[in-house]
């Protein structure tokens, strides 16, 4: 199941998604026995005056609600200001209504509000006894608009960049990429128009402007379209809303490292310093591993394709200090253990055991015969030590799904490869582990779809739409997304005047706004 309501509510003014203040995903922990239906919400809009108090820190989730009936009760996006606590309290009163207290992650823009809000929210987890290993892993940051921070940085000064003042209206930095790429493409129609139209370069020749572009011109802008071609593809792959993302994500984080790394060397002085800047910002984020979420890694060792391995090459590629890659090697080898083990612990069945992983609890041959000798015959001990020769002295320690997984050869390496598909086949061989995957492989990593990463059209309120009562919006907003769900991504353009039309049409009925049956 999927909600998605992306557009804030503000009285009287025109205000996008991309505001301050934040979407928030909420990607539903599935292994708490709740159902098998997927939950990704952008939760923009809490009410005012319908912010939960201190009384409900006692009260647990009610029952979940329908479809239908959380469409009518929800209050996801009504006015609310943009404060840490009263964003988490607006969160915390939609799991109350939806009757939903198991979350694994939560996925935010880069705000100071939503922080506050994570901390109030697992808390909240916390007092429902509902939060896997602390919360440790509910902060989820949303990739897309790290990315976008880090274009911008390296854009910061466009009058560096005589390419994007050729062209008019480049406001946002995936509009000059489309430009740039749909100009050099007519070079040649360009240089023939010169040839051909005296007003074209008599007016190009006046100030503002400095002429017709010249060669130099064309190729800076062949380089600052190659520059931004990684980051636009980059943003389109990662904030996919019918396709795993998680596991695909630190694959791409890899890549800008290493391509920053590149640019730093290059001999062009205006690619180098964009390269400084950007490089900067991805380091605040991205520069070790105790500024990622761990998950990111999981997810990639729990692709069959890369496992373990991918992770300690990647480290030994991009990390020269040998004693940290040591560290964060081990650091992501006992996480996953952890994470294993707690999800052992929640899901083993009564009367059976599922053996600890032997990463982080080894037991030499030696130390376990020794030990077994305490409690038998001198007789008993020699044959056991007898087998244990015959066998190459391999110890009796049983291995657990997650060493038995990473133990086995990786799968052949496949461009389209069904990873849901695969865990749901090899279940009955890691039922452990496929818990696991079930629930981080569902985790956004972005808080704006891919048909919106860009553009906000279709989710921006003008004045007149951003007057109607809450309770409208929701019916609307939920109406468009259940109706528009497809198989592959969707033009999320809204046609007002229809819209309009129908409201006017449920006033002029006398229905009830509060009520509206879809």
């Amino acid at each position: 199941m999927q909600l998605k309501a992306s557009s804030k509510v503000s009285r009287g003014k025109e205000v996008s998604p991309s505001s301050s203040g934040g979407s928030v995903n909420i990607n539903r922990n599935e292994n708490f026995g709740v159902d098998d239906d997927d939950m990704d919400c952008d939760l923009d809009c809490v009410p005012e005056d319908d912010v939960c108090g201190g009384e409900q820190d006692d009260i647990k989730p009610r029952k979940r609600k329908d479809r239908k009936e959380i469409a009518s009760r929800s209050v996801y996006w009504d006015h609310f200001d943009k404060y840490s606590e009263e964003v988490g309290l607006g969160v915390e009163k939609c799991l109350l209504d939806w009757g939903i207290d198991k979350i694994f992650t939560v996925t935010v823009d880069n705000a100071s509000s939503n922080d506050g809000a994570i901390l109030y929210l697992q808390k909240k987890f916390d007092n429902w006894g509902t939060n896997i290993l602390g919360g440790k892993y509910v902060h989820m940051r949303c990739i897309a608009h790290i990315v976008n921070l880090i274009v911008q940085d390296g854009l910061r000064n466009k009058e560096e960049h005589l390419a994007i003042s050729r062209i008019r209206g480049a406001i946002r930095w995936n509009s000059t990429y489309l430009m740039l790429e749909a100009a050099t493409c007519l070079k040649r129609a360009f240089s023939r128009y010169e040839d051909l139209d005296f007003g074209y370069t008599n007016d190009l020749s006046k100030p503002p402007h400095d002429g017709v572009p010249v060669d130099y011109d064309w190729h800076r802008a062949s380089l600052l379209l190659n520059f931004l071609e990684h980051f636009y593809k980059l943003t389109l792959s990662i904030s996919g809303s019918l396709y795993v993302t998680s596991n695909n994500i630190y694959h791409q984080i890899c890549a800008v490292d290493l391509l920053l790394k590149q640019w730093l060397e290059s001999d062009d002085f205006e690619l180098c310093e964009m390269s400084k800047r950007m490089k900067q910002k991805f380091d605040k984020y991205w520069g070790s591993i105790e500024k990622m979420n761990m998950v990111i890694y999981y997810a990639v060792i729990l692709d069959p394709r890369y496992k373990l391995e991918y992770i300690e090459f990647s480290f030994d590629t991009l990390y020269e200090d040998v004693t940290q890659v040591l560290l964060m090697k081990e650091k992501v080898k006992i996480g996953m253990v952890e994470l294993f083990n707690t999800y052992k612990g929640m899901h083993e069945s009564s009367g059976s055991s599922i053996s600890s992983s032997s990463l982080s609890n080894p037991i030499s041959s030696a130390k376990l015969a020794s030990t077994t000798c305490l409690d038998m015959t001198s007789r008993t001990c020699m044959q056991e030590r007898f087998q244990k020769f015959k066998t190459g002295g391999k110890s009796d320690v049983v291995k657990s799904e997650l060493d038995k997984y990473l133990g086995e050869d990786l799968e052949v390496f496949q461009k389209e490869f069904d990873i849901l598909n695969w865990w749901k086949v090899n279940s009955h061989r890691f039922p452990i582990l496929s818990k696991i995957a079930r629930d981080i492989l569902a985790v956004p990593v972005s808080t704006v779809a891919s048909e919106s990463a860009f553009s906000t059209g279709g989710r921006v309120l003008d004045a007149f739409r951003s007057s109607l009562s809450p309770k409208i919006v929701q019916a609307l907003i939920c109406a468009q997304d259940w109706l528009r769900m497809d198989s592959k991504p969707i033009n999320v353009e809204e046609d007002l005047s229809e819209i309009e039309t129908i409201e006017r049409e449920i006033l002029n009925l006398g229905i009830d706004s509060t009520i509206v049956d879809i």
